[in-house]
């Protein structure tokens, strides 16, 4: 019989978990939608938190219990090849790409670049980058010990200057909310839904549920309903913690446009607001504040490529994956986050769509008896939405990528597709092709059988 689970095993999954989630996009991002919305505060703080933690809660949920051993698995049930195809794009996005390089570029534009020469900032994010990677390529190379460098470690010491900087800003408010801004003004919830895209976190639900997976079997569990339970519970957790966390910070941006102006990006309004409360120590704190949210998230970053890449390739070991892995997030880091950014954006507004499909689709499998079918169809007509979503991105800062043909398809989708014209169009054709799907008749319509976790 299992034994009974004490509340400190779930907190200590779930702070992990909050750790591996909770970097610098986590805390730019919310503090940035705080002084755009203004009056409009709560719908666009609630439009946020269901992106940016609802969908990555479900992530988890959906590989912690439908039994599947990580993302390329639950692609599978679209077609074997589409499982290793989309998992080696969603890893290589949230990895050495993208995600992982920005973790490194984030700390130094906010934290260090302001008090450099520009003519030399160049050559110190290349020394920062490299100590920085170091530090992760360390902690990485030993999987097996990232509860507790991330849980015991490195977040409740992040939590630490995090919240002395929040608690002030609470007992001391700069100043009352602002007029909404932009879309924000009409579109609050919508806005801020969209905002929550940006913290890319419900594409690494897919691979950080793995490793939630490992930690949960590290503690001594292993039978599945245990298991099940075991991940729900510190989800719960996690995903309440940054609930907290992201309102706090939200209502810090709301609050300081008085004080501190409206700026361009949720770094400089960190920043801004840390110098209004603490002056040239507040520099020094928001270092620590970023370096520390960056460094934990690129560790469970690094861990989680490398583990899968291993899997993937297994005549390659781990840790010269996590070595290459490295090597190639420092080099691209060197290009500039600005560059990162740019683009980045049009390949997430490919993945998002397939992504948020696949994890509902995952977590509702029982309901259609894990026909492959509905996986196939849905997917394939969301790809043809998502596809044009991302190019359209790609054109918007690379006017000369346009291409006719790809045009005529979007106007189209502009006219006709219902919820298109908000950033979600991909909805419709997702629930028709899983409709078409429970009703598609085949010689090979069944997925093989998964392992299913009971609730």
């Amino acid at each position: 019989m299992q034994k009974k689970i004490p509340f400190s095993t779930y907190a200590l999954i779930g702070t992990m978990l909050f750790g591996l989630y909770f970097g610098a996009g986590n805390l730019i991002f919310p503090i940035q939608l705080g002084q755009m919305a203004g009056t409009n505060f709560w719908p666009a703080l609630i439009g946020f938190i269901v992106t940016a933690i609802g969908l990555p809660f479900i992530g988890i949920l959906a590989i912690g219990l439908s039994g599947s051993n990580g993302v390329r698995d639950l692609a599978s049930r679209v077609h074997p090849l589409f499982g290793l195809i989309f998992s080696l794009i969603l890893y290589l996005t949230i990895g050495p790409f993208f995600a992982i390089p920005r973790t490194a570029t984030v700390p130094f534009v906010v934290g260090f670049e302001p008090f450099m020469n520009p003519d030399q900032a160049s050559l110190w994010l290349g020394v920062f980058s490299f100590l920085f990677f170091g530090i992760v390529y360390y902690f990485s190379l030993n999987p097996a010990k990232i509860m507790d460098y991330i849980g015991k470690y490195l977040t409740p010491t992040f939590l630490v200057f995090l919240f002395l900087l929040i608690i002030v800003a609470i007992v001391r408010p700069m100043g009352n909310f602002g007029v909404p801004a932009g879309d924000y003004s009409q579109l609050a919830f919508m806005t801020g839904f969209k905002e929550g895209y940006n913290t890319m976190d419900a594409l690494a639900s897919l691979a950080f549920g793995i490793v939630v997976i490992h930690a949960i079997k590290s503690q001594g569990i292993t039978d599945t309903k245990a298991i099940a339970k075991a991940t729900w519970k510190a989800g719960i957790f996690a995903m309440g913690l940054m609930m907290l966390i992201y309102g706090l910070i939200t209502y810090m941006g709301a609050s300081s446009v008085s004080a501190v102006g409206t700026l361009d990006n949720g770094g400089l309004i960190f920043a801004a607001v840390a110098q209004y409360y603490f002056g040239s120590f507040g520099a020094v704190l928001l270092a620590i504040i970023i370096v520390l949210a960056c460094l934990k998230t690129s560790i469970g970053l690094i861990s989680s490529c490398s583990e899968f890449f291993h899997n993937t390739f297994p005549k390659v070991s781990y840790k010269t994956f996590v070595l290459i892995l490295c090597l190639v997030s420092f080099t691209i880091a060197n290009f500039g986050l600005n560059n990162i950014i740019q683009f980045a954006l049009p390949v997430l507004m490919f993945l998002y769509p397939l992504a948020i499909v696949l994890i509902l689709l995952g977590l509702s499998s029982p309901l259609f008896a894990h026909k492959r079918s509905v996986y196939a169809v849905s997917m394939f007509l969301t790809f043809f939405v998502s596809i044009v979503d991302g190019y359209h991105t790609l054109v918007e800062s690379l006017p000369g990528a346009s291409l006719s043909s790809i045009e005529a398809v979007r106007e189209f989708y502009v006219h006709y597709l219902p919820l298109y014209d908000i950033g979600l169009g991909w909805i419709l054709p997702a629930l028709a092709g899983a409709l078409i799907g429970c009703f598609w008749t085949g010689q090979d319509d069944s997925t093989p059988q998964y392992r299913t976790v009971e609730n």
